[in-house]
């Protein structure tokens, strides 16, 4: 087992394909309002999913790995934000120009070659997610870069796509999905194969994740930006990691991916120094075994059991289950012991790689997915057993030994579908799509998809992109993150802090601010990305703070500086009465007053408080003072200047 490897040494190439949402009203080609979600559903709609020919007359891997599913496919559809277009009963409107714009602007922002016309595709999607069965999709911007560390990163493309649907739930044959995210627009960013190890995977999905908050025209929190993660090693193939949640999870699962490809290779050596070279080389029979076992200890091979787990999951023949009665099926792998234990992932085997093809095609997905003679169960009677499967079924010491259970026609898929897998081992790292788990391992989720799922969409004219359209938005753009950047840090903030002020659109407003009412930078950022995220934490609606309204607030800080001291309560207060003017708040404070003889403030709380600590050091009585001081003065009299005077005070006395 490999758990650790050089990654330049491997070969390690890693490619990124960013998802993020877009802040526009509606959806990309219908006019139901986008981002607006739902729990409930006012009705549903069952369908199935059949590939269709490409222009050149030729299937995609995918869409007839999807079709062997036989999912029974429904979505849960509301009123408020579905129409007839999403369900494919219309066509669709011509595309939403405000989503094109937002591309144009990233593409902008990291230098692409814009299109002159956009071109809607359409992209095949069997798996349900769309009910359409494909997503339509146009690339705007081309052949792009970012700076990243000492070098740069290459932008293969840029596209403005619509969304999918949201899973509800996936079980056996049936998948339920849910509408209201489905034809929201998105843009996807795609990367070159340009970075060499799994922190730099994690730093480059947060970058471009900066250029996309930058523009301030995106969605954010949890589910609006996603990321595939494309990954090889020398001799190796491209493995996408589909939908990558959190930039986080980046490192593990792109370590696991480099670990599990380099395991693979080796394996493929493996069957090669056997003599196993080509697919007819691999012979994997199988045979149906429910009568054998009837009698196990084990409750798995019990019908019985397995009719009641059924019942309590509420699933249905042809319907959840596939197709026969319940069957318990032998697949012996002739002159494959000892590969179903193959490590390939940390703390994983190659018998999880068959595993998650089970599951995925064969719908097969009770754990354990299924038995195998190299780790096999521990119950009474379990050795006997194993040698008598093995007798019946002629499984000698050079062969391997699967048993797996469920409805008969599953168990037959199932069988092929590992046949199958042990010939895309014979050539190492079969391209594939797979689904990333926090805990940084991947598991199957379908055939890598190739170019014959794309072909032009009839439906949709193509849109030119006018030259004056593209200059306008290239004068509002936004300053580029790496340049606010260097800008911030020049001022001594920490790049934490940065971050978060680009991230959450602060840097904006920072900028807005030192522009409008000439105050600190520094003090500014610390003020909107350490102050204000504090505030957000604690549930204060900080956002609903109109830039105008911020601008006045700052100006009144520059001509009274003693009201920095209850920033805090005027920001509250600014939002608890979002009618009120400043000069309200501020009345409502009962900071509208002035002092014009401080010392006729601190002298008589000398006299009265100083009594009562006779024995402390000067120090300790100082601050016991502006304790007694502030709460009065505090937003009248800058702290700096009570201070002061209170201490010309106490060496008068003295």
């Amino acid at each position: 087992m490999i758990e650790s490897i050089d990654y330049k040494e491997v070969g390690l190439r890693v490619g990124l394909e960013v998802h993020q949402q877009l802040a526009t009203e509606r959806k990309l080609f219908c006019h139901c309002p986008a981002g607006l979600y739902t729990s409930t559903h006012d009705g549903s709609v069952l369908r199935h999913m059949r590939p269709t020919l490409s222009e050149l007359g030729e299937y995609d891997g995918t869409a007839l790995m999807e079709f062997k599913t036989k999912k029974n496919i429904v979505y849960l559809l509301h009123k408020s934000n579905v129409c007839t277009y999403e369900m494919d009963d219309t066509p669709p409107f011509l595309v939403n120009q405000e989503a094109i714009d937002v591309a144009i602007e990233q593409c902008l922002m990291l230098g692409c070659d814009i299109v002159d016309e956009v071109h809607i595709a359409r992209k095949q999607y069997l798996d349900g997610s769309i009910p359409t069965g494909f997503q339509r999709t146009a690339i705007v911007g081309v052949e792009g870069n970012i700076p990243f560390r000492d070098r740069t990163i290459s932008i293969t493309q840029i596209s403005v796509e619509e969304d999918s649907c949201r899973e509800v739930s996936d079980k056996g044959h049936l998948i339920v999905w849910r509408t209201d995210r489905l034809g929201m627009p998105l843009i996807e960013t795609v990367t070159g194969p340009d970075l060499r190890t799994p922190e730099e995977v994690e730093e480059a999905i947060l970058l471009i994740g900066r250029v996309c908050r930058s523009t301030d025209h995106v969605r954010v929190g949890m589910g609006a930006s996603r990321q595939d993660v494309n990954v090889s090693v020398d001799g190796g193939r491209r493995v996408e990691i589909k939908g990558v949640p959190k930039a986080g999870w980046a490192p593990a699962l792109v370590h696991g991916e480099a670990i599990r490809q380099v395991n693979l290779l080796k394996l493929s050596d493996e069957l090669h120094t056997r003599g196993l070279t080509k697919s007819e080389d691999i012979v994997v029979e199988d045979r149906d075994i429910t009568d054998l076992v009837a009698d196990s200890q084990l409750e798995y091979f019990n019908t019985s059991a397995w009719d009641r787990a059924m019942q309590a999951e509420d699933r249905q023949p042809d319907f959840e289950l596939g197709g026969g009665p319940f069957c318990v099926r032998a697949v012996v792998l002739r002159g494959l012991a000892r590969t179903l234990s193959w490590p390939t992932q940390p703390d994983l085997t190659f018998a999880h790689e068959l595993m998650g093809r089970v599951r995925v095609i064969a719908c097969l997905d009770q754990q354990p997915t299924f038995i195998h003679s190299e780790k096999w169960p521990d119950y009474e009677g379990s050795i006997q057993e194993l040698k008598t499967l093995k007798s019946r079924t002629k499984c000698t010491s050079k062969d391997a030994l699967i048993v797996l259970w469920g409805a008969t026609d599953d168990t037959k898929t199932a069988a092929e579908e590992i046949r199958l897998r042990y010939i895309d081992a014979l050539e190492g790292v079969p391209n594939e799509t797979r689904q990333p788990m926090e805990d940084g391992s991947t598991d199957f989720e379908r055939i890598l998809p190739g170019p014959d799922r794309m072909y032009p969409d009839t439906d949709s004219p193509p849109q030119a992109i006018a030259r004056d359209r593209v200059e306008r938005l290239h004068a509002a753009l936004p300053v580029p993150p790496w340049e606010r950047e260097a800008r911030y840090g020049a001022e001594g903030i920490p790049l934490q802090t940065i971050h978060f002020l680009i991230r959450r659109g602060a840097a904006r407003l920072v900028d807005l601010v030192v522009d409008r009412c000439d105050t600190d930078l520094r003090w500014t950022c610390f003020f909107f990305g350490e102050r204000m995220k504090a505030l957000r934490r604690a549930g204060v609606a900080v956002d609903q703070i109109s830039d105008e309204r911020w601008i006045s607030f700052f100006k009144l800080l520059k001509q009274r500086p003693a009201l920095c001291d209850t920033w805090r309560e005027i920001v509250v207060q600014l939002i608890a009465a979002p009618d009120s003017s400043l000069s309200e708040v501020i009345a409502f404070l009962n900071l509208e007053r002035s002092i014009d003889d401080l010392s006729a403030v601190i002298r008589p709380t000398i006299k009265a408080e100083q009594l009562k600590y006779p024995n402390t050091s000067d120090g300790q009585l100082h601050r016991f003072l502006m304790g007694c001081l502030m709460p009065v003065l505090r937003g009248i009299v800058p702290a700096a200047d009570v201070a002061s005077a209170l201490e010309t005070e106490l060496e008068v006395r003295s």
